[in-house]
């Protein structure tokens, strides 16, 4: 291994993943952990793998620390979302090395950072790093989809596996140059609650040859879905918008005026702050009647729905049925999950920004909070942990990685995964040093 470097050693594994398919569901994440195992073994680590069932295993290793400091947790997830081979100009579990990019679901989101914590952990090892702290790294599966196989049953039935001080995890780490000198790295210190509801609107069913005998649920629902689609939330400034605003124009913004601000600096900005004001509603999927000639009675609607952190479900309903208005209709929470944020002062924030600095020293770490959610928020609520989500990408324009993660020819610059190596490294050496 000595022979090749960490960019090459990156890359061979992150082909090596991609070709293993851990689209969940089913997930299949075992094939992928057990590889990461092999890999490790040959860097003198060794790893764990624990299982809620057999073909669903989460891997954890780990450099043991030489006395009381932090631990910190390297936390990525195996699985990976639907791709569909005809959309693709390459096969999507090829994994092929073309014009300094590997191709390959996955790429993005996140194998490419499962692979970048494997050769991290596994070249400091080799280097005979020893932490302060122990240095975790776990490979998790069930992120996608979060039915219980992957970190939130590790929290609760291998609590020690993962508890840590710190962890830095996938959600941002984008750079984004927004003209006048505004070079930010993005890092994720907060997140949304997915919080989505069921609608069912009530009417009377009847022929749909007659409609004036009955009363169309789905009609009904088409008034409200509307309401729905348009409702604009009464701005509300979090902590991280306030201080990446302070960042981008060099002032103390408000939050009737966010928006604006961000938009007036570049487009992209607007698009970062918009959905961070306010709760947001989106109406996904309807259904109604099953027979074309029947006129439906009730009408299914589910709506996705992200509350700020600190936001309740009983909060938002109070919104959410004032939007809709009264009406014959029943609203009922399908989950909570997220909704959770660190502090933005803290040795780990330190670490990541004096990475940035080496690397570019005219760029700066500006905060962010998720507008979806990650599985960084399993650990802030099991064990009180500092995570952010910063993986640095600067090769790849980042309009365009964010439009390939879960979508067709996704694809990672070998040089943003040996930058991504590179922070890692560095990052553990801080916190563990």
């Amino acid at each position: 291994m000595a022979t090749i470097t960490l960019r090459e050693e990156a890359t061979d594994l992150l082909q090596r993943l991609i070709r293993l398919d851990t689209v969940n569901p089913p997930g299949n994440e075992t094939v992928a952990a057990e590889l990461l195992r092999d890999y490790l073994a040959e860097s003198g680590i060794e790893a764990e793998l624990y299982a809620k069932v057999p073909e669903r295993a989460n891997l954890v290793a780990r450099i043991p620390g030489r006395g009381e400091g932090p631990r910190l947790v390297l936390l990525s997830h195996t699985d990976t979302v639907l791709a569909d081979a005809a959309e693709w100009q390459l096969d999507p579990w090829s994994g092929e090395l073309k014009e300094g990019e590997v191709w390959g679901r996955g790429a993005l989101d996140m194998k490419g950072q499962v692979a970048a914590n494997a050769v991290a952990i596994a070249s400091l090892a080799r280097e005979g790093f020893e932490p302060n702290g122990d240095l975790i790294f776990a490979a998790t599966a069930d992120e996608e989809v979060g039915e219980d196989f992957g970190l939130s049953w590790l929290c609760r039935e291998h609590p020690d596996t993962v508890r840590a001080e710190y962890c830095v995890n996938e959600g941002a780490g984008d750079r984004i140059d927004f003209g006048s000198g505004r070079i930010f790295y993005l890092c994720s210190a907060a997140e949304k609650m997915s919080s989505p509801f069921h609608l069912r609107v009530h009417g009377r069913s009847g022929h749909a040859s007659m409609p004036g005998i009955a009363d169309n649920a789905l009609v009904r629902a088409a008034a409200l879905i509307l309401r729905l689609a348009e409702f604009r939330p009464e701005p509300r400034l979090e902590p991280e918008v306030a201080a990446f605003l302070r960042l981008l124009v060099g002032r103390d913004v408000g939050a009737d005026d966010a928006l604006e601000v961000a938009r007036g600096v570049h487009p992209l900005a607007g698009e970062l702050v918009e959905p961070l004001l306010g709760l947001t509603l989106s109406p996904t999927i309807v259904s109604a009647s099953q027979k074309q000639n029947v006129i439906p009675a009730l009408c299914r609607v589910i709506c996705d729905c992200r509350l700020l952190p600190g936001q309740t479900q009983d909060e938002a309903e109070t919104v959410i049925r004032a939007v809709l208005g009264p009406g014959d209709y029943e609203l009922e929470w399908i989950e909570g999950q997220g909704g959770t944020r660190s502090p933005l002062e803290t040795p780990l924030w330190a670490a990541i920004e004096s990475f940035v600095a080496a690397e570019e020293p005219e760029a700066r770490v500006a905060p962010l909070c998720l507008a979806g959610f990650t599985d960084s928020h399993w650990l802030r609520e099991a064990f009180g942990t500092v995570a952010y989500g910063f993986f640095p990408i600067r090769t790849m324009d980042p309009e365009l990685a964010a439009r390939l993660v879960h979508s067709a020819d996704e694809r990672i610059a070998v040089e943003d995964l040996e930058l991504g190596v590179r922070f890692l490294r560095h990052v553990a050496k801080q916190i563990g040093g």
